[in-house]
């Protein structure tokens, strides 16, 4: 039966943009999507490996095709267990796709690292920002690097290492404690002169987390962030398996309900490896939320 004033059931979408120096993304009705490239040998998503520089370049068009805002490089993998690399095997694999790709294309490139070194050199390179999975703890000269360079940053929270976050996390209060975590390091990134917009936090869904602590985290993204641009890297993570028995190939329409969650949350991005599937969804959210 029809029913007249039946309000929308999504409400549009606003956020934070995100000053990356160079460039302003402006997340226009939707998340901005940040898509992921992998240039390791053992990410936990396989079909998302790119280690090769010609195999890399060419998956960067592709998302770029598809409508990707800004790609992430990462040439460490993060997964639970996961052993760390030297510095010179992560730059090895890092610059020379980088290189090409900054050569390729104009599009803004944030670099995963924890070390301030790789991050130098990327940002001489031509990246845009970093992306420090460890909120520049891991490496005290971190802060200092991004502040020099006028670039932007993601602070993202952590319980531990890779190696080590899945041993037995445990939280009185997730949402409170993560977001009281990201306020206390994005006031330390601004004391060293970091500018307030160029700062994006990250409440780490599956890092140092259990299922439960993912779903208050992302239920309650809005309380997350006090007024910043934040960025949600949700995609075909350990917590749609556990809810849905779904292997890591079969977990992208968990990952776009994530998306939806990000959506409603006033998420600033999204950091997705399916870029293509996750633009045409939050368009139509977008246009839902609009009437149209």
């Amino acid at each position: 039966m029809f029913r007249s004033g039946i309000q929308p059931a999504l409400h549009p979408h606003a956020a934070p943009d995100w000053d990356l120096g160079r460039v302003l993304l402006h997340p226009d009705g939707r998340p901005l999507v940040m898509g992921i490239l992998n240039l390791t040998p053992d990410s936990f998503h396989a079909a998302s490996r790119v280690p090769a520089t010609e195999q890399a370049l060419a998956t960067a068009r592709a998302m770029i095709a598809a409508g990707a805002d800004i790609l992430d490089l990462g040439a460490e993998s993060s997964r639970p267990g996961a052993q760390p690399v030297t510095a010179a095997e992560e730059q090895a694999r890092l610059l020379p796709v980088l290189e090409a790709l900054r050569a390729d294309s104009d599009i803004p490139v944030s670099v995963d690292t924890v070390r301030s070194a790789t991050a130098r050199q990327a940002l001489a390179a031509g990246a845009d920002a970093i992306n420090d999975i460890s909120a520049c703890t891991q490496d005290p000269d971190m802060l200092g690097a991004v502040a020099a360079s006028g670039c932007g940053l993601v602070l993202m929270h952590m319980r531990g290492t890779p190696r080590t976050m899945q041993d037995d996390p445990s939280y009185a209060d997730a949402v409170a404690e993560v977001s009281a975590y990201l306020s206390e390091r994005a006031a330390a990134a601004e004391a060293v002169g970091i500018a307030p917009a160029r700062i994006v936090v990250d409440p780490g869904i599956g890092f140092g987390k259990r299922l439960a602590h993912n779903l208050a985290l992302l239920a309650s993204l809005r309380e997350i962030p006090r007024g910043r641009p934040l960025l949600l890297g949700a995609s075909r993570k350990r917590f749609i398996g556990e809810i849905t028995g779904a292997p890591v190939e079969g977990r992208l329409p968990g990952s776009l309900a994530a998306a939806a969650a990000a959506f409603q949350g006033g998420a600033t991005a999204v950091r997705v490896h399916d870029v293509a599937a996750t633009t045409q969804f939050l368009q139509v959210l977008k246009a839902v939320a609009g009437r149209g």
